[in-house]
């Protein structure tokens, strides 16, 4: 199966609840971010793609009256997204949960396929350049931050640039595994394969309780609604 460009599916209101879709092949790779608004059809991660180890999967997609479906290839972590630039409002965002969904599989591997192997990082007060110290920082990131969940959502986009706002949630296991929610922002520089090749970040670690949990087990973080004074 080759697609050389993405798909879009809007139905109107008087359809299932209203969303839209975004997806792109890249090599073995289907992107489908969740909508932001949710959907009683799409609470179900299954109908975005396979889990199983299996070659072939069915995406579900309605229509007006009736279910289609969509052979895809399995989602794998061995293939960075495409999506290159220039951006569109729908393919920056596309790309925004496209990293948003790699992050939270929490692979140093899978997620420094992403980068170019040259990419310049700021992370906070870490500088670092190259798929090795990339890995070798998620690697060590993974191992204090547990239970890890991550939302992104696209700020602002250039042709080959995308600024993100992101908060995640994590049991801190350096510091007797106390909940701890991050909130920040990172600029992103593209390289025409649409691997990024710069990543700056800031973020700012605050403690919380159990009860102020966002994102808790089994909670779609995109349908978290999150307040003006967070956002």
């Amino acid at each position: 199966m080759d697609f050389s460009a993405g798909w879009y599916y809007h139905p109107k209101p008087r359809d299932m609840q209203a969303f839209s879709i975004f997806f792109m092949l890249a090599n073995d790779l289907i992107l489908v971010p969740k909508p932001r608004h949710s959907s009683p059809l799409f609470n179900n991660p299954t109908l975005y793609f396979s889990t199983k180890a299996t070659s072939q999967s069915t995406l579900i997609l309605p229509t007006r009256n009736r279910l289609s479906t969509l052979p895809t290839t399995r989602m794998s972590s061995s293939s960075p997204p495409a999506l290159p630039s220039p951006f569109t409002a729908s393919t920056a965002h596309a790309k925004v949960k496209a990293a948003q969904n790699l992050w939270n599989t929490q692979s140093p591997s899978g997620v420094t396929k992403a980068y170019t192997a040259a990419c310049i990082w700021r992370n906070r007060s870490t500088f670092l350049q190259g798929s090795a110290a990339i890995e070798a920082f998620l690697t060590q990131k993974w191992a204090k931050e547990k239970n890890y969940r991550l939302r992104k959502e696209l700020f602002s986009f250039t042709e080959n640039k995308i600024a993100v706002q992101f908060w995640y949630e994590y049991q801190d296991a350096s510091d007797g595994m106390k909940w701890k929610r991050c909130y920040g922002l990172e600029d992103w520089t593209f390289d025409a394969d649409g691997r990024m090749r710069k990543r700056m970040m800031s973020g700012n670690d605050v403690e919380i309780g159990e009860g102020e949990r966002w994102f808790q087990e089994g909670v779609d973080v995109d349908g978290v609604e999150i307040g003006e004074g967070h956002w």
